[in-house]
């Protein structure tokens, strides 16, 4: 069985290309301007969760695609998602606000998620289940408290 899911792979890379431009281009990197150590944790605990899983398939936990419907699905979705979040990346590059936040932080939510549900991978899913919702509510509390500086 191969362990390397290069799908998955060339999704996370994708994703993480514009993240590495701006913490190049933006040495002072993103302000955490609302601070709750729970809610980074389990978005840490799971965004690791996500990363490892998008491209790792655990022999054992990775029961595969049910169709070639489904694997389609997933390629297509993920390359619709990923591309919509790219021009979201490079159009709000240097603004802020709500849009910006909610969208860069759905869009892989949803990449992980759905990539979870459509190839039956239940530890894919459970990171996803973790990070989405930290990772939404950790962008806009941000996004709502540099609004009000």
């Amino acid at each position: 069985m191969n362990w390397i899911n290069f799908y998955g792979l060339a999704v996370m890379l994708a994703l993480m290309v514009p993240n590495i431009l701006y913490a190049v281009r933006v040495p002072e990197g993103f302000h955490n301007l609302w601070k709750n150590r729970a809610v980074e944790a389990a978005e840490q605990v799971g965004r690791i969760g996500c990363f490892g899983f998008m491209v790792l398939t655990v022999p054992g936990w990775w029961t595969g695609f049910p169709s070639e419907e489904a694997f389609a699905t997933y390629l297509v979705l993920n390359g619709v998602l990923t591309v919509a979040y790219l021009l979201i990346f490079a159009l709000n590059f240097r603004k802020g606000g709500r849009f910006r936040a909610l969208a860069l932080s759905i869009l892989p939510s949803a990449i992980f998620l759905l990539s979870g549900v459509l190839s039956r991978y239940l530890p894919l899913c459970l990171s996803a289940v973790l990070f989405a919702p930290c990772h939404i509510l950790i962008s806009y509390r941000n996004a709502v408290l540099a609004e009000k500086q």
